[in-house]
């Protein structure tokens, strides 16, 4: 008997290593396809009086629809960019061996516990024009009044939105592309210069090429929120338009219920756009 159980053991965890993870995949697959499904099922009103394409076509056909996709894209696309950038550099240089690197590589990931709204308010209390930075500048004499400074919050370049995102995302990059140089090594790049290779010709050729799928998959994470999350932008991001998740979750919560199937028709659309641009990038990078 205690033989045929580890003959077992063994063929799911050897044989069939996804068995293992059936499990967890069977929940992941329960709360998040089913919720795709039903949200799918929703856009084409199933519930409100039978199948319709209805809310696809007044979604696909308003402006401010596409003016808010436009405002998402851009925050999704500065975000990722800036914090991969950030990111890789800050990594680069927290690998290297410095008194201190403990307590500096502990400051930099300090901030992955801070929830998102709370940096966003911090970034409001901030970077408003009646924050700190305002009430500073104001003292010093540099302007006469909060309407003398710049607008970085609620503004139409979405600046305090994607101030926040590059806070917030550029510690989670770094630390997974320092976990990936530590499972790396030193040796690629000390046999590149063992052939007469500089410093910086060997971590241009050799380190960032292996440093790449891991930047790619981080990357996708990190669009994939920056688009898809609705707290930040309705914190810090204007009215008109808004980003497209504050758009969905508007029309969610409207008193009006028939303007719940363009909710979820929106919803779905923010889904789709992030899987083809993800795919497309993974598909670029082979």
């Amino acid at each position: 008997m205690a033989g045929s159980r580890t003959s077992a053991t063994e063929v799911i965890g050897r044989g069939h290593p996804w068995l293992s993870l059936a499990p967890a995949l069977g929940v992941i697959a329960v709360l998040f396809g089913g919720g795709l499904v039903l949200g799918l099922a929703g856009s084409f009103g199933m519930g409100r009086g039978g199948w319709t394409f209805e809310p696809w076509l007044a979604v696909l056909s308003e402006g401010r629809v596409w003016r808010a996709l436009g405002l998402s894209l851009w925050i999704a696309f500065a975000s990722t960019a800036l914090a991969c950038g950030l990111g890789l550099g800050a990594a680069l240089l927290l690998r290297r061996r410095f008194p201190g690197q403990g307590l500096a590589r502990l400051l930099f990931q300090i901030n992955l516990t801070i929830p998102h709204a709370v940096g966003a308010l911090g970034i409001l209390w901030l970077l408003s024009q009646s924050g700190f930075l305002a009430r500073l500048a104001g003292g010093a004499g540099l302007i006469d009044g909060p309407a003398g400074f710049p607008a970085l919050t609620q503004d139409r370049h979405a600046i305090g939105i994607i101030a926040h995102y590059v806070w917030k995302e550029v510690p989670f990059i770094g630390l997974i592309l320092l976990a990936n140089m530590q499972s790396i090594g030193d040796d690629p790049e000390a046999a590149a210069r063992s052939l007469g290779a500089s410093p910086f010709a060997a971590m241009r050729l050799v380190l960032l090429p292996l440093l790449r799928p891991a930047l790619i998959r981080a990357g996708a994470i990190v669009f994939a929120f920056s688009f898809g999350a609705w707290e930040v932008p309705v914190l810090l991001g204007q009215s008109a338009p808004p980003a497209l998740p504050v758009l969905a979750w508007q029309r969610f919560t409207d008193p009006d219920l028939a303007a719940r199937p363009e909710a979820m028709a929106i919803a779905m659309l923010i889904a789709l756009v992030s899987a083809l641009l993800i795919r497309a990038a993974f598909a670029g990078r082979s």
